[in-house]
């Protein structure tokens, strides 16, 4: 085992406060495709357990005792290999103790509470609060990235360099959306990339306002924003990052409107810095992006009050950005304590806690132009004086732009680390 894995599994040991309570993290099992085909989904470990292994291993389970101490406390059981995984898999046997002993490390504790993580075995008798305590402090304490994990992090936004770099001088009019998306992802394999970190998402014309878009055959035409939202993964660590483009020529609404979106993107990076509330982050982020459509003449009034009556939520739906590392929303959610903030505006927001230095987070202010949002009656009436209407009809078709880097807090001034990747025409 690395130090680096020995040094992870002895800061979470003491920062889970597990008292008398074993933890036992399973990896899980793969999953069998419906049809009989005798093929199963693609196995990842489940993140939990990958964190505290560094490997994928089917049925894997990793033990900690805290009577035996941080360091010497952790004991890896893994499923013997077969014969027939042997011959058609090629599998090698993983380095650890035979899962069959799990059984009588267990019985030697008998009595114990067991907080369960991962995908824990099913015939044990779980703790289910102690287990749920358990989480919360095991992610809060995963938040902080290590020296390994934001190599990988570098790793992955590097070979997500080379693959934007791949894809930008094919942006024109007549390719699809499906071609550009091959060329991208074979970019990152190109760069060392195991796959790419999700599902890429390229929408061109009105469907760079789809959020999650996935590409599809239809070709971009001259004139058209081309939103492209993706990222390259290394050794289960990944980038996300989005830059959005324009086939040909744009206009001086599209320039303007990228401007106040890439403006709002800057100002969010520099206010990453440790003890920054998220919240406090994002609608600053839609304060600013609500101010540069005000002079756009697309909304109507002062900014603060239009974001205090949720108005910003026609164009910016979704929330400035989220963490991202082993996963590509790794360790978002809620801080220790704290319950989600029941404004309608916020529900999009994935995390409510103050920065650190170690953490990795996403900054993707976006503008866009929706057509269910924005035609629906509703909302309208709702927000009749706060928009121009006409104006918004107008550009219906727009689509939407968003800018995606990913950002790494640190004691002093946050490090973009894909900053690479141009933003500018």
């Amino acid at each position: 085992m690395s130090s680096s894995l020995s040094a992870r599994r002895s800061r979470l040991a003491a920062a889970l406060a597990l008292d008398d309570a074993l933890l036992v993290v399973g990896a899980g099992h793969p999953v069998a495709l419906p049809e009989g085909s005798d093929q199963t989904y693609p196995f990842r470990s489940h993140a939990e357990y990958f964190h505290l292994t560094d490997r994928e291993c089917a049925g894997g389970v990793v033990v900690f005792d805290p009577r035996d101490g941080v360091e010497t406390g952790w004991v890896s059981f893994v499923p013997a290999v077969t014969e027939a995984e042997r011959v058609w898999e090629g599998r090698r046997q993983t380095e650890g103790t035979d899962l069959n002993a799990l059984a009588g490390w267990l019985e030697a504790r008998r009595g114990r509470p067991i907080a369960g993580l991962g995908a824990p075995p099913v015939d044990l008798a779980i703790d289910g609060a102690l287990s749920a305590r358990i989480r919360e402090a095991f992610s809060h304490a995963r938040r902080v990235k290590d020296e390994g994990e934001i190599a990988r992090i570098r790793a992955a936004a590097a070979a997500t360099a080379a693959g934007f770099a791949t894809l930008a001088p094919l942006i024109r009019p007549g390719q699809s959306e499906r071609a550009l998306q091959i060329e991208l992802e074979a970019g990152f394999f190109r760069a060392g990339a195991s796959r790419p970190g999700y599902g890429t998402i390229i929408g061109s014309g009105p469907n760079s306002a789809v959020l999650h878009f996935e590409p599809s055959e239809r070709r971009l035409r001259d004139g058209e924003f081309v939103l492209v939202d993706a990222g390259a993964e290394i050794d289960r660590y990944m980038a996300d990052v989005t830059r959005t483009y324009v086939a040909g020529t744009p206009s001086g609404f599209q320039r303007d409107l990228y401007d106040v979106v890439l403006g709002a993107e800057e100002r969010a990076i520099a206010r990453c810095v440790p003890g920054a509330e998220w919240k406090a982050l994002h609608l600053a982020t839609a304060v600013d992006l609500v101010s540069g459509l005000v002079s756009l003449g697309v909304m109507r009034g002062q900014p603060e009050s239009l974001v205090e009556q949720e108005a910003h939520t026609l164009f910016f739906p979704h929330g400035v950005g989220h963490m991202v590392g082993l996963g590509v929303r790794d360790g978002s959610g809620l801080q220790p304590g704290r319950l989600k903030d029941p404004r309608p505006s916020l529900r999009t927001l994935r995390m409510d806690l103050p920065l650190a230095a170690g953490y990795v987070v996403t900054i993707e202010p976006g503008l866009y132009f929706i057509p269910p949002l924005l035609t629906d009656p509703a909302r309208r009436e709702r927000f009749q004086a706060c928009v121009n209407w006409p104006l918004v009809d107008q550009h219906l078709a727009t689509g939407g732009v968003r800018i995606e880097d990913n950002i790494l807090v640190t004691s002093g001034s946050p490090e973009n680390l894909t900053r690479a990747i141009p933003k500018r025409w």
